[in-house]
């Protein structure tokens, strides 16, 4: 794991920035961790947000498309895929990653990718924004929503 070269995070002014939060529900510990950072997030920023829970990660894409059809100037999409011994995670993984890819192309407005693919539950601990953890994936993603969000507002202006 390494944090080295991460961009800067904070300080971002999102006021009237919509956002939707889509987290799955698998691997509540870490999933209510990344949704924390998240919200630490995104309550800073002063963006407005609202939680839509799904049942795992392979249902992001459908929900954070229907989010952006109906409003929302980004998402954030949460999900913990961890490996185990079939091919179920690699099918997983790559639905969910090249569906938001289309979600956000298709749609044109951020997703902020917090889907966690891992080899064992303690990285996903690691990476939750708990106490002791040494990342906060939840905060990254919301982090990276909102400034693209900026970002995309300032070339459409």
């Amino acid at each position: 794991m390494s944090g080295k070269g991460a961009p800067q995070q904070g300080e971002v002014a999102a006021e009237g920035v919509r956002v939707t939060v889509v987290a799955g529900t698998w691997h509540e510990q870490i999933t209510d961790g990344l949704i924390a950072g998240a919200q630490r997030t995104l309550d800073a920023a002063g963006a407005e947000w609202a939680l839509v829970r799904v049942p795992g990660s392979f249902e992001l894409p459908v929900v954070a498309k229907a989010a952006l059809d109906a409003g929302a100037d980004a998402v954030v999409a949460l999900g913990v895929i961890i490996r185990g011994g079939t091919p179920h995670f690699d099918f997983v993984s790559s639905a969910a990653t090249d569906g938001l890819t289309r979600v956000a192309l298709d749609t044109g407005k951020p997703v902020g990718f917090g889907v966690l693919t891992l080899d064992d539950e303690q990285q996903g601990i690691d990476r939750a924004g708990l106490p002791g953890s040494k990342e906060d994936k939840g905060a990254e993603a919301a982090d990276a929503a909102l400034r693209t969000v900026l970002a995309l507002r300032a070339l459409r202006s």
